[in-house]
Formats: C-alpha cells, structure tokens, sequence
C-alpha cells in the first residue's frame, strides 16, 4: 500500500493540554502532521482539530483509534481529499514598485482568485484560498516580482459525506432510557437524596 494525503477531523471538549497529547501520538510513530489547524465547531464548547498527513490507510485507522482514547476526544474521523470540501488561505508580501511595474495586477488577481488587503507605498499584501496547487501557482508566478514574504494556513475542512458531528451528537443524546445504557443501582438513589 502507498502512502497518500489523509484529513483527519477530531471532535473534542477544549481542554488545556489537549493539542500536545494529540501530537505526541504522532511524534511517537514518527509521522509528520502536514497541517494542523484547531477552532470551535458548530456545537458550543466543543472543539474541532483538522489534521492532514500523509500515511498508509492501516495506520491512520489505528491513529484514530489512538486519539479517541483521549479522555476529551468524543469522535475521530479521516478521509481522503475526494471525501471532503477543503481550503487554505494565503498571504504573499510583495514589493510594490515591482510588482506595479511589471504585472498587470488586475489580471493577476482575476487568474488566481486573489485580492489585495494592504497596499503601501513599500509593499502590497495579496490574500487568496484554495487548495495547495492554487496558493503555489500563485507563489511561482510572485517570485520573480520581490516576493518578500509569503505564509499559508492550515487546512479547514467540512466532510461531503456527512449529516455533521451535531446531529450524531442528537441521536446520542436522544437514545432511549435504558436502550444501550448499563443499569446503576447508585444512579436511582442520587434522585432521592436531592428530592429530601
């Protein structure tokens, strides 16, 4: 089996610590994270991990499983790039003069989905987003006009293939009394001390 580009997405409670535990289980495997990005999710108090690498299926189950034995995680999901709607952000600095002089900018912009967001008298900061073919595309066409500065994000990401962790969440919460659930002599008597 060959290697390939996988997402995985984790749903976890925003603890403190959390984010170096998750990457230690990497580092103890010797697998690079490509990308990392962690933000709230749709639900409040729940966070959202967005972690890309390049690794064999196999391993990356076990690498889920792994990060869903975190006492905070609640689900871990991977997919490859055909399963998910996935963009980057980037930001080129370039010199102003050069770039005025010797690019017809409008057109530049237009081609590559860019805009500018800071232009000054010393440099002009263009913003784009898309997948890393695009963002490079942009960068390889800036070199040669003073690139000064250039920075991509990680990747955000949104599975096609599903109704979204809120609604799993729903169905779980919804679960019929006693359905799925472990009877607990202690849990009935709890009832009773608070209705003295």
């Amino acid at each position: 089996m060959l290697k390939q580009e996988f997402t995985i997405t984790v749903y976890t409670e925003n603890q403190i610590g959390l984010l170096n535990r998750i990457a230690i289980i990497f580092s103890r495997r010797k697998i690079n994270i490509e990308s990392m990005n962690t933000s709230p999710s749709e639900i409040e108090g729940i966070h959202r991990f967005t972690i890309v690498i390049n690794e064999m299926e196999e391993v990356v189950k076990k690498l889920c499983r792994q990060i869903e034995k975190q006492v905070e995680v609640l689900k871990a999901y991977y997919n490859q790039n055909d399963e998910i709607v996935w963009q980057e952000l980037a930001l080129y600095k370039v010199s102003t003069d050069e770039i005025v002089e010797k690019v017809k900018v409008e057109r530049l912009l237009r081609k590559y989905g860019a805009r500018a967001v800071v232009i000054r008298k010393d440099y002009t900061v263009f913003e784009t987003t898309g997948h890393r073919e695009e963002t490079d595309g942009l960068l390889s066409v800036l070199e040669p006009y003073g690139l000064i500065e250039f920075v991509r994000s990680a990747r955000v990401a949104i599975i096609n293939e599903s109704r979204g962790f809120h609604e799993k969440l729903k169905e779980f919460e919804q679960t019929e009394p006693g359905e799925n659930l472990i009877e607990n002599e202690y849990l009935d008597k709890k009832d009773e001390v608070f209705s003295m």
